[in-house]
């Protein structure tokens, strides 16, 4: 592993969203997060799904047996109570760090709704804890409800997996829209890295033509990164194995897809 160079202030803080599900963003949040670690830096991955997938990904089969969750961060948060940075946060084996999510989160999104700058919850943790990182990564659930907002407004930027096995002109106007609001009214420096094709079959004239479908109607205004990242029966399996696709195979196409982070593609 390269040698770690020294922390910066403030860690940078990635958002991975898409309203739609089935898209790759755990898979993606997983994967990026384990590259850039591989690469020397020191990673923060914020499961912000209630279903806690990212959770189950990297090993913590039960998670209502965890005693902190994101969940439990952002009840503190609430309750103007205090909390430690390192509070919940789980150590994986392949160089990255954790914070939780279990089905408490979905409990959250009805507490946010009368609390005081209710858009600003994740972003009281955040600040603080990206402190001691270089990337923090937020796994977003597939919804566009104050989680997700909470973590548009906690995050520097937002990648967009988007699967290329459908046309998803509409769902991505949505998204766009509610970024937009977000920047105008609570995040103005929120900014969109780019959006990550994903689950693409390239032996099909569908994947190839929603490919190029998005860089004619987004190509302008949004970066489209030229690496895709395969469909893989493997890619699917890492779920279950409890590690990245560089531990389980690291020959893979996938693996190869994904060892520089996007933004350098």
């Amino acid at each position: 592993m390269p040698e770690q160079r020294s922390r910066p202030k403030e860690g940078r803080v990635i958002a991975l969203a898409n309203q739609k599900g089935g898209t790759g963003k755990t898979t993606t949040t997983v994967n990026l997060g384990i590259g850039l670690a591989r690469l020397g830096q020191k990673v923060l991955l914020i499961d912000a799904d209630p279903q806690g997938d990212l959770t189950t990904c990297l090993g913590w089969q039960d998670q209502d047996s965890l005693q902190t969750t994101i969940a439990t961060i952002m009840e503190k948060v609430i309750r103007d109570e205090p909390f430690s940075v390192d509070e919940g946060i789980l150590h994986h084996k392949e160089g990255v760090d954790l914070m939780p999510a279990n089905i408490e989160l979905s409990a959250m999104e009805m507490s946010l709704v009368n609390a005081m700058s209710r858009e600003f919850t994740l972003r009281t943790y955040v600040n603080e804890v990206k402190k001691n990182y270089d990337t923090v990564l937020i796994d977003c659930m597939p919804s566009l409800g104050m989680i997700t907002i909470n973590a548009l407004a906690a995050a520097d930027s937002v990648i967009i997996p988007v699967q290329a096995h459908y046309l998803p002109a509409k769902g991505m106007t949505q998204l766009m829209r509610t970024i937009g609001k977000v920047r105008r009214q609570i995040n103005p420096s929120l900014k969109v890295d780019g959006v990550l094709l994903t689950l693409v079959d390239g032996r099909t004239n569908l994947a190839k033509q929603t490919a190029e479908t998005l860089r004619q109607s987004y190509g302008s205004v949004l970066k489209i990164y030229r690496s895709e990242i395969p469909v893989a029966i493997k890619a699917a399996e890492i779920s279950a194995a409890g590690k990245s696709i560089y531990a389980y195979d690291n020959g893979s196409k996938v693996a190869q897809a994904y060892p520089a982070p996007p933004g350098r593609r």
